[in-house]
C-alpha cells in the first residue's frame, strides 16, 4: 500500500495537467466496525445547544418589536460585519445567491457581457452570471488550492470580447490568489467580485476576504461558518457609490423611499430575525473559526501519521488565513470510500460531483468534457471530512482510522 499513497502523493504535486494514476483497489472488509459515536458532517443541534438562550432572547426581542424587515437589527449586523471584513460598507440581502446577483447587477453586467470564473463550485457563482443575460466563461482551477488558475484568467480576458468582471471564489474557506486578478482588472477595466460566500473571516497576506475585490459576496446559509436560521446573504464594499446602488438594488431599486425607483432592482431583504440570529452567531463566530482551523490542522497530521493516501486542498503562504467552510481531500476510490465511512455513521459529502461547464443547462455554451480537467478530476476524487466547531480530537481520530481502515 505504500507505494500507492507515494504514488498518489507524488501526482497530487506535479504539473496539474497530469492525469490521475490508476490504483489497484485493495481487498477490504465490509463488515461493520463495532458501534461507535457518530460524526455527523455538520452537528447544528450541538451547536445551537450551547447558544440557546441567546438565540430565542434575540429572536422574541425582534417578534415583540414586529418589525421583521431590515430595520434596526440588520442595520447594526451591517455595522458589526463590515469592519470584520475589512469593508467600510456591509449590505444584507436575502441570500448569497441574490448577493451574487445584485453585485453583479451593480457592476453593470448586461446582455452578451462575459464573466470569467470557475467550473468547479456551487451552482450560484454562475447561474447569476446567466440570470443577468450575461456569459459565464469558464477557466481551469488550480489542483492544489482548488481555486481559479489567475493566470488562466489573463488568456481568457485576451480570449473574449465584452469581458465585464472576474468572479473568484474562495472556495471551501481558502482564498484565491488575488494579486495577479488585481492587477488584469486594472490594465483591462474589470470589476472583481469575490464569492465569498464560505470564506467569511479568511484572509489573503493578511486582507479579509471581502475586502480584496470591488464588492464581496457573502451567504448565511445555515451550514456556513456564520449560518442563519434560514436563507441570508450580505455585499460588501468600500466604495460609497456602489454600497448606495446595492442598497437601492436590493429594494426594488428604490433610494431613499417615497416609491422613487432609480434602477430596476429586484425584492431581497435580509430579515430582521435573521439579522438578529446572525449578531448572535457572530459572538461566537472566532472561537469556532479557531476550532475549524485546529481540526483541519489535527486532520492533516493525522492523515501523516497513518499514511492515509489523502491529499488535501493546500494551503499556500498567501492564505494567511483559512477558514474551512470544509476540509476537502482527494481521495483514490471516493465513491466506495463514501460509502465505507456511511456504514460507519461517519459523515461526508461530495462537492462538487459535476463540474460546471458539463451541467445540462450550460450545455448552450459549447464546453465539453476534457475542456478543464482539473475541474473535472476533483469532481470525481474529492470527499469532504467532518470538520466542524462540534467535531472531536476523539472524532477525528475515529474518521481518520476508518479511512485507514479501507485502504488496509
Amino acid at each position: 500500500m505504500a507505494s500507492v499513497r507515494t504514488a498518489y502523493a507524488a501526482e497530487a504535486t506535479s504539473h496539474r495537467r497530469q492525469s490521475v494514476p490508476t490504483f489497484k483497489k485493495h481487498p477490504v472488509t465490509t463488515r461493520v466496525a463495532e458501534k461507535a459515536r457518530p460524526v455527523p458532517l455538520l452537528d447544528l443541534k450541538a451547536q445551537h445547544a450551547h447558544i440557546r438562550d441567546e438565540v430565542l432572547e434575540a429572536v422574541t426581542r425582534v417578534i415583540d418589536s414586529q418589525r421583521f424587515i431590515l430595520g434596526e437589527e440588520v442595520k447594526a449586523l451591517e455595522r458589526e460585519l463590515a469592519p470584520y471584513c475589512g469593508a467600510q460598507f456591509a449590505v444584507g440581502c436575502g441570500s448569497g445567491t441574490d448577493a451574487l446577483f445584485l453585485a453583479l447587477m451593480a457592476a453593470g453586467v448586461e446582455l452578451g457581457d462575459r464573466v470569467i470564473t470557475t467550473p468547479y463550485t456551487f451552482f450560484a457563482t454562475a447561474s447569476a452570471i446567466s440570470r443577468l443575460g450575461g456569459v459565464p466563461v469558464f477557466v481551469d482551477v488550480d489542483a492544489g488550492t482548488f481555486n481559479i488558475d489567475a493566470s488562466e484568467v489573463i488568456a481568457a480576458v485576451r480570449a473574449h470580447e465584452r469581458v465585464r468582471a472576474v468572479l473568484p471564489v474562495h472556495l471551501f474557506g481558502g482564498c484565491t490568489d488575488m494579486d495577479l486578478l488585481g492587477e488584469v482588472s486594472r490594465e483591462h477595466g474589470l470589476f472583481v467580485i469575490e464569492d465569498a460566500a464560505q470564506a467569511i473571516g479568511a484572509e489573503y497576506k493578511g486582507r479579509r476576504a471581502g475586502s480584496l475585490g470591488h464588492i464581496g459576496c457573502f451567504s448565511f446559509y445555515p451550514s456556513k461558518n456564520l449560518g442563519g436560521a434560514g436563507e441570508g446573504g450580505l455585499l460588501t464594499t468600500s466604495d460609497s457609490l456602489l454600497a448606495d446602488r446595492l442598497t437601492a438594488l436590493r429594494v426594488h431599486g428604490q433610494r431613499a423611499g417615497g416609491y422613487l425607483h432609480e434602477w430596476v432592482g429586484v425584492n431581497s431583504r435580509l430579515d430582521a430575525l435573521q439579522a438578529a440570529v446572525l449578531r448572535v452567531k457572530f459572538r461566537h463566530l472566532e472561537a469556532w473559526t479557531e476550532r475549524r482551523i485546529a481540526n483541519a490542522a489535527l486532520y492533516r497530521e493525522t492523515i501523516a501519521r497513518l499514511g492515509l493516501p489523502l491529499v488535501a486542498q493546500t494551503q499556500p503562504d498567501y492564505q494567511t488565513r483559512h477558514v474551512y467552510n470544509q476540509f476537502v481531500a482527494r481521495c483514490p476510490h471516493r465513491d466506495e470510500l463514501r460509502a465505507h465511512l456511511s456504514e460507519r455513521g461517519i459523515g461526508s459529502e461530495v462537492y462538487y460531483p459535476l463540474p460546471l461547464h458539463l451541467q445540462q443547462c450550460f450545455h448552450g455554451l459549447g464546453y465539453r468534457t476534457g475542456d478543464f480537467p482539473v475541474s473535472e478530476r476533483l469532481a470525481e476524487e474529492t470527499l469532504a471530512l467532518p470538520v466542524n466547531p462540534e467535531v472531536s480530537a476523539e472524532d477525528i481520530e475515529q474518521v481518520c482510522e476508518a479511512i485507514a481502515a479501507f485502504y488496509a
